[in-house]
């Protein structure tokens, strides 16, 4: 869904790799449309606020008065001001520095954080974007970097898109937790494994872009019955499937037809 405005530039700074410089901008690449329900006091419907106090003199402090500090291991605060974090001895502060190339496939896709859209600043720039691009492009390649947005320094992905660069910070490998033996050990027939890969084949190919969010249909049904005095029915919960074989079967069978009449089986 397109905005009424372009974003502002969350980052201001140089792709290098080689001894090629390409000064460029990071613009957030996605928006959340997420419905957000408001914090209220049980008792009488009554709205909770936040507000900002000190812990030293226990006065409310505005917003614009509000700073930040590193904690010291004694308790002691530094404050620092933006201008102090701009002077950050990081290179990676305003710089994007190419750590070298991989296969897009070698990243595993649960480290990927958040995409940026990168542009190129200015006229001379782009001659270095469009080539970057193209090169990435053709040999199937992702840039891995280092930079630092905001208050953190990232892993991130170069990668091309359309025609344009895209940058998705990637998590660091102590982020990711391991699955500390969530997947069950339960043995497959060859009989059921071969159905369930027919039936991924029937299902094969989803327009994600004919889907949307329902969750703000469903409250507005929730709360205009509330204001009814109604309620609504939840739907039932899904049921394990008991007698897998039949019902893979099954599902083969209604997705073939799905597939040839264009209408549910």
């Amino acid at each position: 869904m397109a905005t009424s405005s372009p974003p502002r530039a969350v980052w201001t700074g140089a792709i290098t790799f080689g001894l090629v410089v390409l000064p460029c901008h990071l613009y957030p690449a996605t928006e959340e449309h997420a419905v957000r329900l408001r914090e209220i006091h049980k008792a009488d419907a009554g709205r909770i606020r936040h507000r900002r106090v000190c812990e030293i003199d226990g006065q409310e402090v505005p917003y614009e008065d509000v700073g930040r500090g590193y904690e010291l291991a004694d308790a002691g605060v530094v404050p620092l001001t933006e201008r102090d974090l701009e002077r950050l001895p990081l290179p990676t502060r305003h710089q994007v520095d190419v750590l070298g190339f991989v296969p897009a496939d070698d990243i595993n896709p649960i480290r990927f954080a958040k995409p940026y859209f990168v542009a190129p600043d200015g006229e001379a720039a782009q001659h270095a974007y469009t080539l970057l691009t193209a090169a990435l492009a053709h040999a199937g390649a992702v840039a891995v970097c280092k930079v630092a947005i905001r208050t953190r320094e990232r892993l991130a992905a170069l990668r091309p898109r359309h025609g344009t660069l895209v940058l998705h910070t990637l998590l660091w490998p102590d982020e990711i937790r391991e699955p500390h033996g969530l997947a069950p050990t339960t043995p497959l027939t060859e009989r059921e494994l071969q159905l369930a890969v027919q039936l991924i084949g029937e299902l094969a190919g989803v327009d994600t872009g004919e889907l949307h969010d329902e969750y703000r249909e469903a409250l507005e049904q929730l709360v205009d019955a509330k204001t009814a005095g109604g309620q609504i029915e939840p739907p039932p919960m899904p049921q394990p499937t008991e007698d897998l074989l039949a019902i893979l079967e099954e599902s083969v069978r209604s997705a073939r037809r799905t597939r040839r009449n264009g209408t549910p089986g």
